[in-house]
């Protein structure tokens, strides 16, 4: 079962500038910053509230977010989704004919399970199920 709205993604070319703007714009903190190596970027996200935003860095021309950006250029990326259990929510949504870029959940930033809905099957939007790993 989809819980809430976990964070939004942007997409940015220059990370440093991106958390500059975003901690002056919206008087908040950077709380985790990391490389995510599946998806070749570093991922940085600020807390809002009880919600966060997440600023993707391409590191590489291979990571899905450069492709991203040289297609849209810099903004939303994704909606990202909590769920108590991935698995079970890729199941369903196969069942009920979306398209899921991965068959299985891939370790992602912040360690958290997750995957994506293919954008021709939400509007255009980048949909990301994720779901807290347990240690």
């Amino acid at each position: 079962m989809i819980k809430k709205i976990d964070h939004i993604g942007i997409a940015v070319h220059d990370i440093e500038q991106a958390i500059r703007n975003y901690t002056n714009l919206l008087q908040a903190k950077v709380i985790h910053d990391e490389i995510v190596p599946s998806q070749h970027l570093r991922a940085v996200f600020i807390k809002l509230a009880k919600q966060k935003i997440e600023l993707l860095y391409p590191l590489n021309s291979n990571s899905p977010v450069a492709k991203f950006l040289e297609k849209r250029g810099e903004g939303v990326h994704h909606i990202a989704f909590r769920t108590n259990d991935i698995r079970k929510e890729i199941q369903r949504l196969k069942k009920e004919g979306y398209r899921l870029i991965q068959d299985e959940p891939i370790l992602g930033a912040y360690n958290k399970w997750v995957c994506f809905l293919h954008p021709k099957d939400a509007q255009g939007v980048l949909i990301e199920l994720c779901q807290p790993r347990k240690n």
